[in-house]
């Protein structure tokens, strides 16, 4: 074989399956040879270690140990003493170096004597604690093993310490010795394995003829196609009429017995004109013969021309079914059309009911005269299909086609098919139902018996009825019904049907899906919103959240808009309105976190521009924590991209501090109804980082209206962001005395689109300001003495106020305030009672060293100030100013029908 390809007969010939053997063989014993090498290297390295550490350990708990070696360290001169000793052991037990030294590792004895007195370089700790250490290093002379042992005293204490070291080549030159012999060893044994392994070659290739991997491959790969994967019959037949090789369509073609090699083709029970033909070899080209039922196309042709043995190959082809499978090619093609139309008019939205429709609709038009579908009553609310049963509870959810009045349900009737009918069996269990013939009244009509004489008779004569299933569970059913086209259903329309409603069901259980999703998004984020606005005096407020329309592709659902007003110290209040970038499940619980963010900082009481700072941090970490948890199905979706508004009033001042980071700018409107865009410093989104927040500070008239909002309320699809909020300012600028329900339901009526593709987040706070009557402030000199006056002035103000029985309480929190900052902080200090939904008292410094609450010892002089003001006051904190600090409580007041109304209008 290996000349007829023109290749020489060479065991040296790496082609060939024999030579590639040859080398494989001779690469393991190759490699074996080398490991066993390597593994005795090793061994010699690891042993020439051992022999190190052992020695320099024995030498060193030897000298040690030695006699006279506590009174040599405690002798005027340590070294004069030892040193001599030292190198006589050295050079008798053949270590490089022993070393003697204090407990501080200063050297007493070294072979190179200009280093005694130096500090001893390798770790001590152990050592000084009772225990030897060994250690590995490479110093001047090379790598080395050195061990130090401690030199213990009569006490039983450390006096000194012994080193002794060997280098590793000092002791790894026994195993060097036997290299010579190892390699040569590995050579005689790589030389006769050699010489095995080539024999085993040289037989290898004469039984494979000197044939190449590939080749054989090759020729098996091409015998086995013939024999049993090629659909054509191939019949090889020598020139004495002796059958060689049938493949196995050959067998089925001609019906042949299985021991048909070797025998003559007469004895193979073939008709006449085939088993002459067969034994002829003459050259024919599809020759059609009758054989049996079948109609066989015959080609033939002779081997010799080809240089081979005198015979024929013969193959046959069944054309039997050329004709039918050109019809059935032709009903395919339109089925498949069918089934791609279907595709894309069947569920081109995110909506159950809708798809649905579409069912129906298509199906009416170009399968069945009639489609109806039922579907469960959890699928229809969003949630997972109950088990499935005839109990299942199931709703007619749309109907296609032209219905006859009183034959069908109508949409929205419950449908439950009896436990006695096919109908009723088979569809729980997700199987279908086939009736071609619906007059012959084979059990479907126990149904509804009235009903089924009216289906008759309005000429509905055959029905499929199919489970609609998706992910192994039963959403509902689809039922198709002819009444116009004569032809009854078979069960080619059954498989049919079944594909299309599968298809169907799956967009079904994408639109529930979808719909549960959102209904979740939704109550999760109606959840994590304020569902009502918390009782303050500084702003009369009305909010309106909406979440986007659903469905849009993609860009619809709930989103992550927030906004908060948030009771702070002092009467003041915190306006928040956010924006986080998405829709969804992870837009929605992360504004939930960003909110309890803001909560938190808020509780801080810190400025504007300083809480943005901090939220922005934690969405920086936010970020990076979610990018390191990305899995192979994705990386998490980043927040960045976040926005926020962040607003302080006082109504006591009147004053609003804000800052911004990415939202759009706030709007102002006056008492008198002109409306401005106040012009807030622009920070950039959260999650950047690095950026720093400003803050604008301005004062409001009383009866101002702050409105805050979010981008989707003045952008649109159709409308620019700049067009919107001109808008807004003349919608809400058209006139004064609207209350701030009336400007949300104007905002609302003039930029609100059909379909909002985002989310929209708006907050009108109008202000109030605190009557001049219900605060009461007052320097307070830094003497001791000015304590009692503080409490005296305190105390007629709240007799003024109507509050007499919370002077006492108010006495001793006042006291304690006061003389902490005459004591502890920097003058001047200030006062402030304010007399609204709960008693304030504020004490102001110049330092901003702030107090904390802790449990006084018994001996302590002080401390329980705090304590003391924690358990009368409701609350308390610091608050930080830009020239110190403010202390302030809270006392809950007993009678709330004494609370001042602000003067900007009714509480909420």
């Amino acid at each position: 074989m290996a000349g007829r390809y023109g290749r020489p007969r060479s065991v040296l010939r790496m082609r060939t399956v024999a030579g590639q053997v040859f080398l494989l063989q001779v690469a393991i014993v190759v490699l074996l040879v080398a490991a066993a090498i390597a593994a005795l290297v090793l061994q010699s390295g690891t042993d020439s270690e051992r022999e190190a550490r052992n020695r320099s350990v024995a030498v060193a708990q030897s000298f040690a140990g030695a006699p006279g070696m506590e009174a040599a360290l405690k002798s005027p001169d340590p070294t004069a003493v030892l040193q001599p000793r030292a190198e006589t052991v050295r050079k008798g037990s053949d270590v490089d170096f022993l070393v003697v030294m204090n407990t501080h590792g200063i050297r007493y004895t070294h072979p190179m004597t200009n280093r005694i007195g130096k500090k001893f370089v390798g770790t001590l700790g152990p050592a000084l604690a009772g225990h030897v250490v060994t250690e590995q290093t490479t110093g001047t002379i090379g790598p080395l093993v050195q061990a130090v042992v401690p030199v213990i005293g009569h006490d039983g204490k450390v006096v000194g310490l012994v080193s002794a070291g060997v280098t590793l080549s000092k002791v790894s030159g026994v195993a060097a010795d036997q290299f010579p012999l190892l390699f040569g060893s590995a050579a005689g044994v790589l030389l006769l394995t050699t010489g095995g392994t080539a024999l085993v070659s040289r037989r290898l290739r004469r039984q494979t003829h000197g044939l190449g991997p590939q080749e054989m491959t090759r020729m098996y790969e091409h015998h086995d196609a013939v024999l049993h994967a090629v659909r054509e019959g191939v019949l090889i037949v020598r020139g004495d009429g002796r059958l060689v090789l049938a493949n196995d369509e050959a067998r089925r073609l001609l019906d042949l017995p299985p021991d048909v090699e070797g025998r003559q083709v007469a004895e193979l029970g073939l008709d006449p004109a085939t088993a002459a033909l067969l034994e002829s070899g003459r050259v024919v080209t599809d020759e059609v013969h009758p054989v049996g039922d079948r109609l066989l196309a015959v080609n033939q042709r002779s081997t010799d021309d080809a240089g081979g043995p005198p015979s024929s190959v013969t193959t046959l082809r069944d054309t039997t079914e050329l004709r039918a499978l050109t019809g059935r090619a032709d009903l395919a093609r339109g089925r498949l059309r069918l089934l791609y139309d279907a595709g894309t008019e069947i569920g081109t939205t995110l909506d159950v009911v809708r798809t649905c429709e579409e069912l129906a609709r298509f199906g009416a038009a170009r399968f069945g005269d009639i489609v109806t579908v039922d579907l469960a009553e959890s699928v229809l609310k969003g949630e997972e299909p109950g088990t499935a049963g005839p109990a299942v509870a199931m709703r007619r959810t749309a109907v296609g086609g032209e219905v006859p009045d009183g034959s069908l349900y109508p949409v929205a009737e419950p449908v439950h098919f009896a436990p006695t009918t096919a109908l009723g069996v088979r569809l729980p269990v997700g199987e279908p139902v086939l009736e071609p013939d619906l007059a012959a009244f084979a059990g479907w009509q126990r149904q509804d018996p009235e009903r089924a004489r009216q289906i008759v008779a309005h000429g509905i004569h055959s029905l499929i009825a199919v489970p609609l299933r998706a992910r192994g569970v039963i959403l509902g059913a689809a039922l198709f019904w002819r009444s116009r086209t004569p032809e009854p259903f078979d069960e080619d329309d059954l498989s049919l049907a079944e594909e299309l409603v599968a298809r169907a069901a799956v967009s079904i259980d994408n639109a529930r899906r979808y719909t549960r999703e959102h209904t979740m998004a939704v109550t999760l984020q109606r959840s994590l919103l304020p569902r009502a606005l918390p009782e303050q005096s500084a702003v009369d407020a009305a909010f309106r959240y909406l979440p986007a329309q659903a469905g849009l592709g993609g860009l619809g659902g709930v989103g992550g808009d927030w906004f908060d007003i948030i009771p702070l110290p002092g009467a003041r209040v915190a306006l928040v309105v956010g924006d986080v970038v998405g829709h969804g499940l992870h837009a929605a619980a992360t504004m939930g976190r960003l909110r309890t963010a803001v909560h938190n900082f808020a509780n801080l009481d810190v400025p504007p521009d300083e809480l943005l700072w901090h939220l922005d941090e934690l969405v920086t970490r936010i970020d990076q924590d979610e990018g390191t948890e990305a899995t192979g199905e994705g990386a998490k979706s980043p927040i960045t991209g976040a926005t926020c508004l962040y607003a302080i009033y006082d109504p006591a001042a009147g004053v609003c501090t804000m800052a911004r980071a990415g939202h759009v700018q706030p709007l102002l409107v006056r008492p008198d109804g002109d409306a401005e865009f106040l012009e807030v410093p622009g920070g950039p989104p959260l999650g950047l980082g690095g950026m720093p927040f400003d803050t604008c500070r301005l004062e409001l008239p009383e009866g101002s209206s702050l409105v805050l909002y979010t981008d989707g309320l003045v952008e649109d699809r159709d409308r620019d962001i700049d067009e919107g909020m001109a808008l807004l300012r003349r919608t809400l600028g058209t006139g004064p005395g609207r209350t701030p329900q009336a400007m949300c339901e104007a905002a609302l009526g003039a930029l609100l689109p059909d379909r909002p593709a985002d989310d929209i987040a708006l907050l009108v706070a109008r202000t109030r300001r605190l009557e001049a009557a219900r605060i009461a402030d007052w320097d307070v000199p830094v003497d001791p003495s000015a304590v009692a006056q503080a409490r005296a002035a305190a105390v007629r103000k709240l007799i003024e106020w109507g509050l007499a029985d919370e002077a006492f309480t108010t006495e001793l929190i006042l006291s304690e305030l006061v003389t902490n900052a005459i004591r502890y902080a920097s003058g001047p200090i200030r006062v402030r009672l304010i007399h609204d939904r709960s008693l304030v008292c504020e004490v102001a410094d110049r330092s901003s060293t702030s107090p904390h609450l802790r449990y006084a010892a018994t001996t302590d002089e002080g401390g329980r100030g705090l304590f003391l003001i924690a358990q009368l006051a409701e609350r308390w904190g610091t608050r930080y100013t830009g020239d110190g600090k403010v202390i302030w409580t809270e006392q809950a007041l007993p009678d709330p029908a004494r609370v001042p109304v602000a003067a900007g209008g009714p509480g909420r």
